[in-house]
């Protein structure tokens, strides 16, 4: 595959997977306010797909030859089980348009200060402004919830900040762990089924039984197909030509769609700030993706 096609795959994969994001993010935010509790949404995000990709996984092994514990470890909890649960918790506390903005606008800042604390990668100037209005628009957010514009918000904002850096220790971990897409969300899916069983006894059983088979049957297809299988193989894809920041990156586009989303599914208002948050997400992305960047450098998944 040449530079070029590469490059067009990797960005076609990249806004492919915030699309899925951010529907993912209203749906989820549509069933915790509503019918089911974010620990049984937890069920269908990982165990859905987890016996999907029985295949892959027993054929990789839950500790795949070659992948240091370390980067399995940020896998799992960067993107499995954790991450889910700590993003999911936050919905029911801020609307659609904060999650869009804090967790994917706040992951590429993580994924590059874990890149440049660890591997002392540093983006340039593009990117590097690109961030700068990434956090600009984190931090009108951030600043409303505090003052009280969005009443009991700042609790979501913060779980969605901790969801963002984990969602980060996952882009990272799985560029340096050298497996395949199919295998990564297969690998992270297993782990996360098995780490259910003792929450689920901790938090004595499930309430899915006593939701609405629609909700439920609804919930499966966005959590176990289109977020659990879909979306983690497209954005493994999507790191796997970029290079984990700029895939990172692209999160930043799930505002828009999220946003979106939640005014006409949820009824949810879009404010000025709101708006002007979600402009800085945007041109935050474009810069920090480096699809602007004439002849931007194609990271190999191993790094």
């Amino acid at each position: 595959m040449t530079v070029n096609v590469r490059l067009s795959a990797g960005l076609a994969a990249g806004v492919a997977s915030a699309l899925i994001a951010g529907i993912w993010q209203v749906a989820t935010r549509h069933s915790t306010t509503t019918t089911i509790a974010p620990a049984d949404l937890a069920i269908l995000r990982y165990g859905i797909p987890a016996i999907v990709l029985m295949p892959v996984w027993l054929r990789v092994g839950l500790l795949p030859r070659g992948v240091p514990l370390r980067w399995l470890t940020g896998m799992v909890l960067g993107a499995g089980l954790p991450f889910g649960l700590v993003a999911m918790s936050g919905t029911r506390f801020a609307p659609s348009a904060h999650m869009g903005v804090f967790m994917a606008g706040a992951c590429p800042l993580f994924a590059a200060g874990l890149a440049w604390m660890f591997w002392r990668e540093r983006p340039d100037r593009a990117r590097a402004l690109g961030l700068v209005f990434l956090a600009a628009g984190i931090g009108m957010l951030g600043a409303g919830s505090f003052r009280g514009v969005d009443a009991g918000a700042w609790r979501g904002d913060l779980l969605f900040l901790l969801a963002a850096a984990l969602w980060a220790g996952f882009t990272l971990s799985f560029r340096r762990a050298g497996l395949g897409a199919w295998q990564g969300a297969a690998v992270v899916s297993a782990w996360s089924a098995i780490l259910l069983v003792p929450w689920l006894l901790w938090r004595g059983g499930t309430g899915l039984a006593d939701a609405p088979l629609r909700d439920v049957l609804w919930q499966a297809l966005m959590q176990g197909a289109l977020a659990g299988l879909l979306g983690l193989w497209i954005f493994g894809a999507a790191v796997a030509r970029l290079g984990a920041s700029q895939a990172a990156a692209f999160g930043g586009l799930a505002p828009v769609f999220s946003a979106l989303g939640g005014w006409w599914w949820l009824a949810e208002p879009v404010t000025g700030v709101d708006q002007v948050a979600i402009a800085s997400a945007v041109i935050g992305v474009t810069l920090a993706s480096g699809a602007c960047t004439r002849g931007a450098r194609v990271e190999s998944t191993a790094g």
